[in-house]
């Protein structure tokens, strides 16, 4: 049996089974016990019958010997006599007739049989006796007579009468004392009934409980220390499947959803083991970040501090300049015969400190503007080499200055670029103006072009390269806003090469710092895409329609 419904079903009807058959076999012993009851209270009935016959038949007898002694006087007696008699004969007949009817026992009717003689002898003496008194009472005329004929006539009634009524209150006796034979025999079976009805009752309910009741009970409390396990954390607590029942389904459910527990516990630790790596990476980046914002906070601040000595030196020369102008015309003025004040030494030098706080000052409105995205670039087809050579042509002169050689070499063929002509002019003019001014004991800068990049996706390659110290370890940090190089003697506010890299990545180029072709020096390489012809060609047309 595979199924707990059809074990339960089982074991109802079994029990069902169990109490019908118990409720029949009271039945049935109540049944048997009335019929016994009925037996005997029936024979009782009968033998109370029999006894008041016997008076009723003794009444008979007196009544005859009172009319044959006083036939005169009391004739009336003898006929209540009779008529009681053969009441009494009625009532034991009737009553013999009801026990017939309401049993089937063979041996019932042979009692009916048996006792249906007697009676009609017990009849048969009444009439006879009747018949015998009337002889006497009409043929004997002297009482003493009278009286021997009745004495013999009782007599002989009383000889018919007697061993018939002894016979049947017998029979009655009988039949009462086997009604309570019966009776206790019943009451022994039923007792025995009973013990074993309560043996098999308790056997059935012992073999119910070893083959149902007791494992279905253990494969419950496995199932309940499992699901405390589970409650515990052990997700990898399981159950054996033995009996695919109904128990059996629940046990095999209770695999798999404490397998899915399992499965996202291993997920939810894998997604907390995740969530704890990206929060530390997180950590590391928001650390890193504040380390940055440190950094570039301490660069501000020094390059508010370099602004400030920037600033105020060339204001400073301005202004001392001016007083001495001021100074050499109020004496002039005084002395009228003197020789004239020339200001032109002052004016040139106050000219040179404004031209250098004007560049200053523009520098910071490029890097402002750049920062705020209000720079628009006028990118148009052009000669990469004719920027280049006028960039080394404003930068000539600060380079004779310093006394460093500024060579410009074009390459073998001109480069068409898409570009912001003035801007790259100025990046270029930057990146050299750099070069003269950080490199400690350089002698020459080069500026060079040439082409390169694939047939797919050409590039014009702009380099800068002196003979000076180079960059160091640091050229990354160097493209950072207000950062200085880390080379001796540099100065300026370090927004260049910020600047220059913003510009170079609008025109969708790269700008990488490095060491010249010998390993020596530093070097600034700028690589832009080129047009190819078509697109140089249509670029050029484009360029005409507008300008008409």
């Amino acid at each position: 049996m595979r199924s707990l419904k059809v074990r339960f079903a089982l074991l109802l009807g079994a029990t069902a089974l169990l109490i019908v058959l118990a409720a029949l076999g009271v039945l049935a012993s109540i049944a048997a016990a009335e019929r016994t009851i009925d037996r005997t209270l029936a024979a009782q009935a009968r033998l109370e019958l029999l006894a008041e016959l016997s008076g009723r038949l003794t009444q008979f007898g007196l009544a005859a010997v009172e009319t044959v002694g006083n036939p005169d006087t009391q004739p009336e007696s003898m006929a209540i006599a009779r008529t009681n008699a053969d009441k009494a004969l009625a009532a034991v007949d009737e009553a013999l007739a009801r026990s017939i009817r309401i049993s089937d026992d063979p041996q019932d009717r042979m009692a009916y049989a048996a006792r249906t003689r007697p009676m009609a002898q017990l009849r048969a003496a009444r009439a006879i006796l009747d018949r015998q008194v009337q002889q006497i009472t009409r043929h004997a005329a002297e009482p003493e007579q009278r009286q021997n004929a009745i004495k013999g006539a009782l007599n002989g009634f009383g000889a018919m009468t007697g061993q018939p009524l002894s016979f049947l209150i017998e029979a009655e006796r009988r039949s009462m004392v086997l009604g309570s034979e019966e009776a206790r025999a019943l009451a022994d079976r039923l007792r025995l009934a009973a013990a074993l009805a309560v043996g098999a009752a308790l056997a059935v309910l012992l073999v119910l409980y070893r083959s149902l009741i007791r494992p279905t009970l253990a494969r419950i409390e496995a199932v309940r220390r499992a699901a405390i396990a589970v409650g515990r954390g052990e997700l990898d607590t399981r159950l054996s499947v033995a009996v695919r029942d109904e128990l059996g389904l629940l046990v095999a459910s209770f695999n798999r959803m404490a397998a899915r527990l399992g499965r996202r516990e291993a997920r939810v630790a894998a997604d907390r083991a995740a969530l704890e790596e990206t929060i530390q990476a997180r950590t590391a980046d928001l650390r890193a970040a504040n380390a940055r914002l440190e950094t570039v906070d301490r660069s501000r601040r020094r390059f508010f501090a370099d602004v400030s000595h920037e600033l105020r030196t060339p204001l400073t020369v301005i202004l001392g300049e001016c007083d001495l102008a001021a100074r050499a015309a109020a004496r002039a003025a005084e002395h009228p015969g003197g020789r004239p004040v020339d200001h032109g030494p002052a004016f040139a030098t106050i000219r040179k400190r404004a031209q250098r706080l004007k560049l200053r000052v523009e520098d910071l409105l490029r890097v402002a503007r750049s920062e705020s995205g209000e720079i628009e670039l006028d990118r148009r087809a052009l000669g990469a080499a004719s920027v280049l050579a006028e960039a080394v042509d404003n930068a000539a002169s600060e380079a004779a200055r310093r006394r460093v050689a500024l060579v410009f070499e074009p390459g073998r063929e001109d480069v068409e670029i898409s570009a912001d002509r003035e801007w790259l002019r100025q990046v270029v003019e930057s990146l050299i103006d750099n070069a003269l001014r950080h490199a400690t004991g350089l002698g020459r800068v080069t500026v060079a072009l040439e082409a390169g990049g694939t047939a797919q996706a050409p590039a014009a390659i702009v380099t800068v390269t002196d003979d000076g110290p180079g960059f160091g370890a640091a050229q990354e940090a160097l493209f950072e806003r207000f950062r200085r190089g880390a080379r001796p003697g540099e100065g300026g506010f370090g927004i260049g090469l910020a600047l220059a890299r913003w510009v170079v990545e609008q025109h969708a180029g790269t700008i990488r710092l490095g060491t010249g072709p010998d390993g020596q020096g530093a070097q600034v390489r700028l690589e832009l895409p080129a047009l190819d012809a078509a697109q140089a060609h249509a670029d050029s047309h484009a360029q005409k329609d507008d300008a008409a």
